[in-house]
């Protein structure tokens, strides 16, 4: 048996079945699901989640992934929802059910109840028709043409398509209410990802006293010894009122050396870059990494408000940050 063969297949028809979802989705169905959840969300509210078999445990995850990204869900155990945990609904929620059937007795049973409460339902669905997507008051269809399961009858590329959708969702919805890098931090203090995220360019960056700093006037040569005593690959070159007016590199050397025959005894400022690219103390690590990449440099200069060089972040004092 060509084991990779038959692997290639499964991801293939998963694949095939995204696609056909992403190219398939109603455009106003899907608005309509976003903006319940964004006004459930500003209103305090939260979403109810609820499935039963495989498209329950997509539900769990999906209820993580909102909850982590600043929209409350909890998930509602279909079987035990009329002994007790009903309690967790309140009026202003939002009840956002998996069923790809639509015709699960667990989940139907719980329907009633429900409309007694003020709430919206959202269902997820792979049969509109269903007596799921009748109650909706969104349906989303997931529906897929095959399951990757060669006998046709496990659940993958419905349960594929269920926790795609139900990600474009939650991401959907975050970028509508303004989450940000700072809102995800809040969420994830733990772990090496809370770590990247709470830390501030000020707690990591290299402080005044190891960054080299000169004036446009100094020779390259003398900028080149305070480089090399400081440990770093650039120099900040200020103003008379301690500015920043440009930074000299490692780079700027290397572009003007064959060129400029007397580069070490004339003035830094002929060969510096006016206006680099820098970054507030205050500002989260992760953005400076952000900039480095973005940029394709390898030193960033620190400045205060006054844009005076208060530190520098050196590639290499973020390596801890680059396997997150």
């Amino acid at each position: 048996m060509d084991y990779l063969s038959k692997a290639r297949r499964v991801i293939g028809i998963e694949a095939d079945e995204l696609r056909r979802l992403a190219e398939n989705l109603d455009g106003t169905a899907f608005a309509r699901a976003v903006d319940i959840l964004k006004s459930c969300a500003e209103s305090r509210g939260k979403v109810v989640v609820c499935g039963v078999g495989k498209s329950g445990h997509i539900g769990d995850k999906i209820a993580a992934t909102l909850t982590s990204t600043g929209s409350t869900a909890v998930v509602l155990n279909s079987l035990n929802a009329l002994h007790g945990d009903l309690g967790l609904v309140t009026d202003g929620d939002v009840i956002l059910a998996f069923s790809y059937g639509g015709e699960t007795d667990e989940l139907l049973n719980i329907l009633p109840p429900l409309a007694r409460f003020d709430v919206k339902l959202i269902a997820v669905t792979g049969r509109p028709e269903s007596t799921l997507g009748q109650a909706a008051d969104v349906v989303l269809n997931v529906a897929v043409s095959q399951e990757a399961c060669p006998l046709n009858l496990a659940p993958t590329s419905s349960t594929t398509s269920m926790l795609a959708l139900g990600d474009a969702l939650a991401m959907v919805l975050l970028e509508a209410r303004g989450f940000n890098q700072e809102d995800f931090a809040r969420f994830h203090p733990g772990g090496s990802l809370g770590r990247v995220l709470l830390t501030r360019v000020s707690q990591i960056m290299r402080e005044s006293t190891r960054v080299a700093v000169a004036d446009p006037d100094t020779k390259v040569m003398e900028v080149l010894k305070k480089m090399t005593k400081c440990r770093t690959g650039a120099a900040a070159i200020v103003d008379a009122d301690g500015k920043l007016a440009g930074v000299f590199t490692h780079g700027d050397l290397a572009r003007h050396y064959q060129t400029h025959a007397d580069l070490g005894t004339s003035p830094v400022g002929n060969f510096m870059t006016r206006n680099p690219v820098t970054i507030r103390g205050d500002k989260l690590a992760a953005e400076a990494l952000h900039v480095l990449k973005t940029h394709r440099i390898d030193d960033l200069i620190v400045v205060d408000e006054d844009n005076r060089p208060v530190g520098i972040i050196d590639s290499q004092d973020l390596s801890r940050l680059q396997g997150v």
